[in-house]
């Protein structure tokens, strides 16, 4: 697994086309202010040992958000951050799996569009955690 964690002051995002034939139509705008932006790309090794990869995806998270104070979190599937990729519907799961858990113990969770190609507009920090990246 990959992840890209961005401390966003500003967060917001639009689907403008469909990527995946399965998905349904889902055009719609995602938002947030002082949000935890986590790009992730799951990969084929992960599939191995799935319940520790949501596990090690939540703490990068919270250690993130901690550092920041903030309990907003954007998940946003980004399969551009390494060459190994996981099957769609197994990473679709994971990534589902993390929002649950993290929404159970108090974080204010949101999904980028799955399956969809998204405009994007970010006010990232300046503070030295501002961008994080992990290879777990």
């Amino acid at each position: 697994m990959k992840i890209l964690m961005f401390a966003t002051i500003d967060f917001w995002c639009k689907s403008t086309v469909k990527t995946v034939d399965k998905e349904k139509d889902d055009f719609r705008e995602v938002s947030g202010k002082d949000t935890i932006t986590a790009f992730v790309q799951f990969e084929e090794a992960d599939k191995e040992h799935e319940g520790q990869v949501v596990t090690k995806l939540i703490k990068n998270i919270k250690w993130l958000s901690g550092k920041f104070g903030w309990k907003r979190i954007v998940l946003h599937s980004f399969n551009h951050l390494s060459e190994s990729s996981l099957d769609y519907d197994s990473a679709k799961d994971l990534l589902f799996r993390a929002k649950e858990r993290l929404d159970k113990v108090g974080y204010e969770v949101g999904i980028t569009p799955f399956g969809h190609v998204c405009e994007l507009k970010m006010h990232v920090s300046g503070k030295t955690l501002g961008r994080v990246f992990k290879s777990v």
